[in-house]
């Protein structure tokens, strides 16, 4: 199993919410499953520009640290849906505030990189 070069100080609040929802696409992933999205296909339709690749990848690491749950049917085809754990409702606020916080500061970003084109 990969192991890090520099491990998670626990005495660090910041450092252990990046590692456990530091990354591009995490906060999308977990604002879908909250909308009712949880089937794996569906997500990557659902997120603009995830691959499914990337979006395995992201449902693991969500789901080792306890923030998603899985559930696996056993029917042919094999079908498996996520959702969120209470460890993981309690970081919806936070994804609602930096989700608007995001729409309001959209503008003024997109100002600011049109003038550097």
């Amino acid at each position: 199993m990969y192991q890090k070069k520099i491990p998670i100080d626990y005495d660090c609040g910041l450092g252990v919410a990046m590692e456990v929802i530091g990354s591009k696409w995490k906060f999308c992933v977990l604002d879908e499953i909250s909308k009712g999205i949880t089937r794996p296909k569906d997500l990557v339709h659902a997120i603009n520009g995830i691959t499914k690749r990337v979006l395995q990848n992201q449902l693991r690491e969500l789901e080792r640290h306890g923030i998603l749950g899985k559930t696996v049917y056993t029917e042919v085809p094999l079908r498996v849906e996520y959702y969120i754990t209470e460890s993981g409702k309690s970081l919806l606020p936070l994804i609602a505030a930096v989700d608007t916080w995001g729409l309001g500061f959209a503008p003024q970003l997109k100002t600011l990189l049109e003038k550097e084109n």
